[in-house]
């Protein structure tokens, strides 16, 4: 974080100073929320959870080096007192946004946020110093951290911003203003939430009326041309718009797409200002939509298409969990998508995986996708056909009620031998695995977090067979 004062924090949130003997103590490192994180010259923000309250942890912060705690009551050590932590943390990610005068880059969609936050923060680090959000940390608490990260030198905030009903973009957007925002998709992911997808879309260009006016203040709408409901929301933005996607009238699209014998998607990406190839590491065609959406956002900030084609070719994989490819000593591909699932990353990663399967035994081990409400049965339905469609050598469904949703859509669409297996839970799935899988097999791993079947491959790739390296 830029050097401030307490003196100057406490301003800036409207606090109260508690047990401070010098109130132009800096605070030159990072703001952090667990003590173990603490820096010397941190500022330890003390939040009350379900199961910790920060306030208890606020000695031993202050012990490890913090300069002070940014709390809502005295704790005995340098403190700045506030109402609402999360509201103060807020304040001081807008001041600071404000001060530095970074380029912030602001991005949402109901599937592939990360990834493609991900690919614009390696693409635009090649430009100047970028800080982007790490992993998914796209809520109240996460996106202010993320932003305080940045420092006089940062050129570029690249910000994930997720959403779990109306006005939450807003309220994220206010903290840290965008001047490009882009919106990916609109799916439904948390539809059980937010009640349907037209209400999704609502919550979603919440992104692109934050920004500003086209003109001087240089608003930029970077709008997926190929999803109508994101489309739409050009009408809803006084920003200049900018499509990006396989639409003629795309400005950033893609030609010749296809992929590679590994499952690389490779393609030529056109952009207002010329057009250059690009071969991914990542695996499944549906990166190429996250590339152009990268692409689109890169050309905004005045990179060339052939420094836009290098980047994406040599971008690899940021946050953990997805589509994490590692190949055992023995041959078994073992593809970890394990971070979270829903009904639209679920399709593309199945599709990733027949692409990388040619020719080899694919398996699709997958659990619960959660909060699709009403939607549920339908959705782990669908997906389970999917499986049966799209070829895949053998499914296994993991856990209650929603696996035998997705057995029962491999039944329904034709799958009546051995093809689809029910487990009861991971470790059956491991069992069944280690027994049955063969060199040259390909494993998918997927669901949503909160079922963590990241633990199968995880087993699968421990002892001597799991000795390979990520790719």
């Amino acid at each position: 974080m830029i050097a401030l004062s307490l003196a100057e924090i406490a301003e800036i949130v409207g606090g109260q100073s508690h047990d401070i003997p010098d109130p132009a103590t800096p605070v030159t490192g990072p703001v952090v929320i667990d003590s173990r994180a603490v820096e010397p010259g941190s500022l330890f923000a003390a939040f009350q959870g379900e199961r910790a309250d920060g306030h208890d942890y606020a000695e031993r912060a202050v012990a490890a080096g913090a300069a002070a705690v940014l709390a809502t009551r005295p704790v005995g050590v340098p403190a700045i007192v506030v109402d609402d932590v999360q509201s103060a943390l807020g304040r001081l990610a807008r001041h600071v946004v404000e001060r530095l005068g970074t380029k912030v880059v602001a991005l949402t969609g109901s599937a592939g946020k990360t990834s493609t936050k991900d690919l614009i923060a390696q693409v635009l680090q090649r430009k100047g110093p970028t800080v982007w959000t790490p992993g998914s940390l796209n809520n109240e608490i996460g996106l202010p951290l993320t932003a305080l990260r940045a420092t006089e030198e940062t050129e570029h905030l690249v910000l994930e911003m997720g959403a779990r009903g109306i006005g939450h973009i807003r309220y994220l957007t206010e903290l840290t203003p965008p001047r490009i925002g882009l919106v990916l998709n609109v799916g439904t992911a948390h539809i059980g939430e937010f009640g349907g997808r037209e209400q999704i879309a609502q919550a979603k260009g919440e992104m692109v009326e934050s920004l500003p006016p086209a003109g001087e203040e240089g608003g930029v709408a970077v709008l997926n041309a190929d999803d109508p409901l994101v489309r739409a929301m050009a009408s809803r933005t006084k920003a200049r718009v900018l499509l990006f996607g396989e639409a003629d009238d795309a400005a950033v699209r893609a030609e010749n797409v296809r992929l590679t014998e590994l499952g690389q998607p490779t393609f030529t990406l056109h952009t207002p200002t010329g057009c250059s190839d690009v071969t991914m590491r990542l695996y499944g065609e549906h990166h190429v939509s996250n590339a152009l959406a990268a692409a689109a956002v890169a050309h905004e900030l005045d990179m060339s298409a052939s420094e836009i084609a290098l980047a994406l070719s040599e971008a690899g994989t940021l946050s953990r969990w997805r589509m994490e490819v590692t190949e055992r000593p023995d041959g078994v591909t073992v593809v970890n998508d394990a971070y979270n699932a829903n009904p639209e990353s679920m399709r593309a990663a199945l599709r990733a995986l027949a692409a990388m399967g040619k020719g080899r035994r694919t398996w699709a081990v997958l659990g619960q996708m959660a909060e699709l409400g009403d939607e549920a049965l339908v959705e782990h339905d669908a997906v389970g056909r999917l499986a049966v469609r799209l070829n895949v050598g053998k499914l296994v469904a993991v856990g209650g009620r929603e696996a035998s949703w997705l057995q029962l859509g491999a039944y329904n669409e034709g799958s009546w031998g051995e093809e689809s297996v029910h487990v009861s839970d991971a470790q059956a799935a491991v069992d069944l695995l280690r027994r049955e899988l063969r060199p040259g097999d390909v494993v998918l791993v997927k669901a949503s977090r909160s079922v963590g079947l990241e633990r199968i491959a995880q087993a699968l790739l421990e002892g001597p067979e799991g000795e390979g390296a990520v790719r």
